[in-house]
């Protein structure tokens, strides 16, 4: 169902209709293991598992596959059944030691970019196309090319909402025609850049996607990523310089080149780079503006040396080529941001200009949007603005890690060291998110609509205890005490599987669309390839997502019993009679518990629309889910706990759904029956 809400500022948040992301060909390895759950999985060797590890490309042979995906375009559209208006561009690859193949791609239509037309081709060494992963599963086709709306009023439409978002500018910086495929059926549509700053004196870049029949605003995203950081000085540390004559400058020559500049209060350009006779950069104190040069600078060396070491990843994009990194933003400018535009990192100086936003996680936090960016390009708003941001909670603690920095030992906390808060806590904990009073420890249906700062919680939850487990503990010296959603305890696999895990769904499963079922879905994906799917590290994963009510647990279902199951995909028409599919229940004993646990999995791009009911052999329904106009996420993939006690156990079962409102589609993935 489509419907249109209003949408208010509060602390960087832009609600949206969130889009899910859709398999489509996908291999034996994920129907199976992943979407159906591990209990029909077919085990996969380790030696088998240790192949889809990627494998450091240098600059050269990176460029090589590039160039070559480039040139095989057609070819690809052809061989993935696209249509003849569609055309492939190239965006990134990612290589496995086995040969296999991990190519992102945009798309356009008629000449016009498709935003939600993203997709990834898994290709084998030979060439066999393995599987097509989409942010979108919807047909793409667009019978009219021809905009009602002018320009014009698309672009005015786009100022006066970000003026009301605390923006500066008068006219739109620019405009153009796209179509919008990310949510619901694929439209004609303009998408209109507004510049200028924000109300806290952050650049702005707003995105605003306006329907070119109807003039309906669609969808609105901010295009610089921020995040409040903290002033963690990390002590005295080696800094790579340049000196050309006499004179030394914050220019990093073992890393691609990056360099430090200082906007000296400035909110625009690159400012002046830091230069001095001396290789000594500051004194720890904010009154020497040198020291947060110095910060900065060792915060995106940390970085790259990170990323190198951890993954292979040769600088944000990939591509051998630093960043740049810009310090003193602004007059007392309490924030630090990434920008795509500029392809730089910039760090205010916090209240009072005493407090230099340049800390490591700081760091690690924000130039991870850049990564993020040229991955999967998680959409800044919703669901996958959640992700987004958690993706950058996740490699900044990495980085804290990986320094290994006695002045600032790892942790999972965020922003430890200043009181930003005036009462000496952190910004934000990822053992337990809703500590911070705004954060989500758990997924529910309404956390799209959450500022993607705090939509974050559940993923930063996962990852904590993915990587350390539930329960008390203390890890170098600080106390955490990680719940679950469901109550049963998580073991972890250690930080560093956690990680790779993570990164490797970023880079070859997670779509601009990915919601937080698409996510759970791909990082099953990336630990069935790594790991292999009979492994522990499989299991924890599905164990951690269980753990933040995104899916079901290992066992299935509560964590255990007897688990019937139907993985055959049921269409749903769009508002149209309801559908069933069923499971045949037999060996039992007795009536049903009265603690059924009903796992369902439903793609389906508005779940709103649905009605779902349990039937029961004897006939009688048990509703799971009703029609709500307001719930605009997709997908529906849970498990219900009914008292069926009043029905006999052995029996057919069935699960119905009806699409009840117009426009989304959608199909059963599978459902289960778990009895205790």
């Amino acid at each position: 169902m489509r419907s249109s809400s209003s949408r208010r500022r509060t602390s960087h948040t832009l609600h949206r209709r969130t889009a899910g992301a859709a398999l489509v060909g996908v291999a034996a390895l994920l129907t199976a293991a992943i979407q159906s759950g591990a209990a029909t999985a077919a085990p996969q060797a380790p030696s088998a598992a240790a192949a889809h590890a990627s494998v450091q490309l240098s600059p050269s042979q990176r460029a090589e596959l590039l160039r070559d995906a480039s040139a095989g375009t057609a070819h690809t559209a052809a061989a993935i059944g696209l249509g003849d208006q569609e055309r492939l561009v190239v965006r990134d690859v990612v290589k496995d030691a086995d040969g296999t193949l991990h190519t992102r791609y945009e798309r356009t239509y008629a000449g016009l970019p498709v935003l939600g037309g993203d997709l990834i081709v898994d290709t084998a060494k030979s060439g066999a196309t393995q599987r097509v992963i989409k942010a979108t599963n919807a047909a793409l086709k667009v019978s009219d090319l021809t905009p009602d709306v002018t320009k014009a009023a698309a672009e005015q439409q786009a100022v006066a909402r970000a003026k009301a978002l605390g923006g500066t500018k008068s006219a739109a910086d620019s405009s153009r025609k796209v179509i919008w495929a990310a949510s619901g059926k694929p439209v004609l549509a303009y998408e209109t850049v507004v510049g200028g700053l924000q109300d806290d004196g952050t650049p702005n870049e707003l995105h605003v996607i306006t329907d070119a029949a109807t003039g309906q605003k669609l969808y609105e995203y901010q295009g610089v990523r921020n995040g409040t950081g903290n002033t963690m000085y990390s002590g005295t540390v080696p800094l790579t310089t340049t000196l050309s004559g006499s004179t030394y400058t914050l220019n990093d020559g073992a890393r691609g080149g990056h360099k430090t500049y200082n906007l000296n209060r400035g909110t625009s350009g690159t400012g002046t780079l830091f230069s001095q006779t001396s290789d000594t950069w500051g004194n720890g104190t904010a009154s020497n503006s040198a020291t947060a040069g110095a910060d900065a600078h060792y915060g995106a060396a940390v970085t790259w040396d990170f990323y190198k070491n951890t993954f292979g990843r040769s600088g944000i994009r990939n591509d051998g080529v630093a960043a740049y990194s810009r310090v003193h933003y602004g007059n007392a400018y309490v924030n630090a941001f990434w920008d795509d535009s500029c392809f730089c990192m910039t760090y205010g100086d916090g209240t009072s200009n005493t407090h230099p936003l340049t800390s490591l996680d700081v760091a690690g936090h924000e130039m991870s949007h850049g990564v993020t960016s040229n991955t999967a390009g998680l959409n800044y708003s919703g669901e996958s603005g959640g992700l987004n941001e958690a993706t950058s909670d996740i490699f900044g603690t990495g980085v804290e890690f990986y320094a290994a920095n006695s002045s600032d030992v790892g942790d999972y906390l965020i922003g430890e060291k200043i009181d930003i808060n005036g009462d000496g806590t952190p910004l934000r904990y990822m053992d337990k998110p809703s500590k911070d009073g705004a954060s989500k420890d758990s997924w529910y249906s309404g956390i799209g609509s959450v500022d993607v700062h705090y939509s974050s919680g559940p993923a930063n939850h996962f990852f904590y205890l993915l990587s350390e487990g539930s329960g008390a503990k203390v890890i170098n010296g600080v106390s955490y005490n990680s719940p679950t959603a469901d109550g049963l305890p998580v073991t972890g696999i250690g930080r560093d599987k956690a990680l790779q895990i993570w990164y490797r769904a970023l880079t070859t499963k997670f779509t601009s669309t990915t919601n937080y079922a698409a996510a759970r879905t791909g990082t099953l994906a990336a630990a069935g390839e790594l790991y292999g799917t009979s492994s522990a590290e499989y299991k924890a994963v599905q164990d951690a997502w269980a753990g933040v009510a995104v899916g079901s647990r290992s066992g299935g279902g509560g964590g255990g019993g007897t688990v019937f199951e139907n993985t055959t995909d049921v269409s749903i028409p769009d508002n149209g009679p309801a559908v069933t599919s069923s499971i045949t229940v037999s060996g039992r004993t007795g009536n049903a518990p009265s603690t059924l646990q009903v796992g369902v999995d439903i793609i389906h791009t508005w779940r709103g629309d649905l009605v779902i009911d349990l039937i029961g052999p004897s006939g009688t329904a048990y509703r799971l889910k009703n029609f709500s106009s307001s719930d605009s996420a997709d997908n529906v993939q849970t498990t219900y706990t009914v008292n069926a006690s009043s029905e006999v156990a052995n029996g057919t079962w069935k699960l119905r759904v009806q699409d009840q409102a117009t426009y989304d589609t959608g199909y059963i993935n599978g459902w289960k029956l778990t009895f205790p």
